[in-house]
């Protein structure tokens, strides 16, 4: 890079640690876009991360997420604290884009300025979360906010990445699913550290409690540090006892990013591990992509069965390790 892009990329994370919003948006549309003079800047601001609390959101479709989020939006404002979301909805399949209908329910925040919403798609992410999630979760970090939340797209079983980024994950249901063990269907249940039943006037509520506690018993040792929380996140019911169950797992969790006597608190180093491993996945992705585009007699091969598609894939893997 040349000396005149580094100092771009210095002013511009400048300008974003300074507040503008404006330059924060448009750094996190190239993120997700996967421009390289995005990276640039995200090498400036990443010295400046790992003060925000991230806390994961995810649980059953119709449970009530984005209500539960934009009741503790509410929770962390009235305490004085700054508030970023990302919010990855589905990919649309005509636009591409986000099915942004969820950020309708956090629209009484839109003016407050100690808050910001982002949306972002999946596009085809398996895991609940898009790609540039953790990009984004940083951009926000580097930029003051206190409390960082990562609402996922809300698709059950595969909902599990929301655990390599968040410090503490909720795990959102309902009662009436009509399934004693809909918690066991979704594999969800086993990354919770704190389980939410909202819509708990609902008739059935005392049942899907019981049915949690049930299943937590067969997770073994750390079941009894999950906890239960009643809500009704459309009035603001139990959003206190919810925000303050969060704060004691956060408690009982090493520093954030703190390097203890026994090392990097493990979330932490889990946090770092998955971040590596999807910028290398993305290289590597990228350098497969060019030399499938560059080796197309091989496509004609395996349609052609004059050759299998386990012999071209070793060649495209060794090309692909050239080209990386």
């Amino acid at each position: 890079m040349t000396s005149s892009a580094d100092a771009a990329a210095r002013a511009t994370a400048e300008t974003i640690r300074g507040g503008d919003i404006r330059t924060a948006a448009r750094l996190m549309r190239d993120l997700d876009d996967g421009r390289p003079a995005a990276v640039a800047v995200m090498r400036e601001l990443y010295r400046h991360t790992g003060r925000a609390f991230v806390l994961g959101v995810t649980g059953n479709p119709g449970a009530g997420k984005s209500t539960v989020v934009d009741a503790l939006i509410h929770f962390y404002r009235q305490a004085g604290k700054r508030v970023g979301v990302v919010a990855v909805d589905p990919t649309s399949p005509f636009s591409g884009g986000a099915i942004l209908g969820d950020r309708i329910r956090m629209q009484r925040h839109a003016t407050d300025p100690g808050v910001f919403i982002r949306s972002l798609a999946t596009r085809g992410h398996l895991g609940g979360l898009s790609r540039s999630t953790g990009d984004v979760v940083a951009v926000l970090d580097a930029m003051g906010y206190d409390v960082v939340i990562i609402e996922t797209v809300g698709v059950g079983q595969d909902e599990v990445d929301v655990v390599s980024q968040a410090e503490t994950a909720v795990v959102v249901t309902v009662p009436g699913l009509g399934d004693e063990i809909q918690a066991i269907k979704a594999g969800i249940l086993e990354i919770a550290d704190v389980l939410v039943v909202n819509k708990s006037d609902r008739e059935g509520a005392d049942r899907t409690v019981r049915d949690l506690v049930a299943m937590l018993e067969l997770r073994g040792h750390n079941a009894a540090e999950v906890e239960i929380v009643r809500t009704v996140a459309t009035t603001g019911k139990g959003i206190d006892e919810l925000a303050h169950a969060i704060d004691r797992h956060r408690a009982r969790q090493a520093p954030s990013g703190a390097v203890t006597g026994e090392g990097v608190a493990p979330r932490i180093r889990r946090r770092a591990q998955a971040t590596l491993r999807e910028l290398v996945l993305d290289e590597l992705r990228r350098a497969a992509d060019a030399t499938l585009a560059a080796r197309q007699d091989l496509v004609d091969a395996v349609a052609q069965r004059t050759t299998d598609p386990y012999t071209a894939a070793d060649e495209l893997v060794r090309a692909t390790r050239a080209r990386a």
